[in-house]
C-alpha cells in the first residue's frame, strides 16, 4: 500500500543558492577625477538584478530568525570615526522609532567581541539575539533598523546614519596600493560581491545568504543603479558616473557572464539601448 500522511519535507532555503565559482566579467578603468586611482569592477555582480528583500521573503542568516535579516550578530565598526558617527546618530533616536532605546541608554550601544584573530573588536550590542538597533515585527514604529528609520524620517540617506558595514553590504570593496613596472604607484579599488566567503569561515554556517539566491535577484533595475548612492560613497562621484556609463554599455551589448542567480530568476543580462 502507498504510504499516507507522510510529512512534506521542504527544501532548505540555501538549497536553491547558486555555487560561488562561476565566470565573472571584470572591467578596469581610471578614475576621471584621480589618475592615481583605478577601479576594478565586477560587472557580473554590478549588472545583476540583486536587490534587498528584507521583510519581503528574506530568510535571514540564522535558521528560525528570518525577521533579523543579516542583523543577527550586530555590526562591527570599521574604525573610530565610524563608531563616533553612529553614536552621534543614536543619540537622536527616540522611543517612537527605536524599540530598544531603554536598553541602549542603560547598557550602551556597543560590546566587545572578536572576529578571527582580531580580539576585542567593537560591535553593536545584541539584544534578544539580534542587533540593538533592529526593531522587531509588531513594534509600532515599524520593523527594521532604527538608524535607517531615522535617516528616512529626517531626509537623509541611510548610509549617513548606519554603520559602514551595514550600508556597504552586500558590496565588497577592497583597496590596495600597487607599484607598476615603471615604479609608479596607484590605488586599485576592487568592487565586487560580498558572497558567503566574505564572512570568512562563518560563511559556511549561514542559514541563507541573499547574493547567491535567485529569490533576491528580482530587482526592477540593475544593481549598479539600485545601489548608486552606496557605490558613489565607495569610489567617488566621477568614478561612479563612469562606472554607470560602462555598465549600461555592457548591458546594451549583452553580458557574456550573467550572474547565475539572476539567470535562475529569469532576469535579463541585456537591456535595450536607450
Amino acid at each position: 500500500m502507498p504510504a499516507r500522511n507522510l510529512p512534506v519535507i521542504q527544501p532548505a532555503p540555501r538549497d536553491s543558492e547558486v555555487g560561488l565559482d562561476f565566470p565573472r566579467e571584470w572591467l578596469e578603468f581610471a578614475d576621471p577625477a584621480n589618475p592615481e586611482h583605478r577601479i576594478r569592477a565586477d560587472l557580473t555582480w554590478l549588472c545583476s538584478r540583486w536587490t534587498c528583500i528584507f521583510g519581503r521573503g528574506c530568510h535571514g542568516i540564522i535558521e528560525g530568525r528570518p525577521d533579523d535579516g543579516c542583523c543577527s550578530h550586530g555590526a562591527f565598526f570599521s574604525d573610530a570615526e565610524d563608531l563616533k558617527r553612529v553614536r552621534g546618530f543614536a543619540k537622536q533616536l527616540d522611543a517612537e522609532i527605536w524599540q530598544h532605546q531603554k536598553a541602549g541608554q542603560r547598557r550602551g550601544i556597543t560590546e566587545r567581541d572578536s572576529v578571527g584573530d582580531e580580539e576585542n573588536r567593537i560591535r553593536t550590542r545584541t539584544v534578544d539575539g539580534a542587533c540593538i538597533f533592529l526593531n522587531r515585527p509588531g513594534f509600532p514604529g515599524g520593523m527594521g533598523c532604527a538608524l535607517h528609520a531615522l535617516a528616512l524620517r529626517d531626509g537623509m540617506h541611510p548610509l549617513d546614519t548606519k554603520p559602514e558595514v551595514c550600508w556597504q553590504l552586500p558590496v565588497r570593496r577592497e583597496q590596495e596600493w600597487v607599484t607598476r613596472a615603471d615604479d609608479t604607484r596607484i590605488l586599485v579599488s576592487t568592487v565586487t560581491e560580498f558572497d558567503r566567503r566574505g564572512w570568512g569561515e562563518g560563511g559556511h554556517d549561514l542559514h541563507w545568504w541573499c547574493t547567491s539566491s535567485p529569490e533576491a535577484h528580482v530587482g526592477s533595475e540593475p544593481m549598479y543603479l539600485n545601489y548608486a548612492p552606496e557605490l558613489t560613497a565607495l569610489i567617488g562621484q566621477a568614478a561612479y558616473t563612469e562606472l554607470a556609463r560602462l555598465c549600461a554599455l555592457r548591458l546594451a551589448q549583452g553580458l557574456v557572464a550573467v550572474h547565475p542567480a539572476t539567470a535562475a530568476a529569469g532576469q535579463p543580462g541585456r537591456t535595450a539601448p536607450s
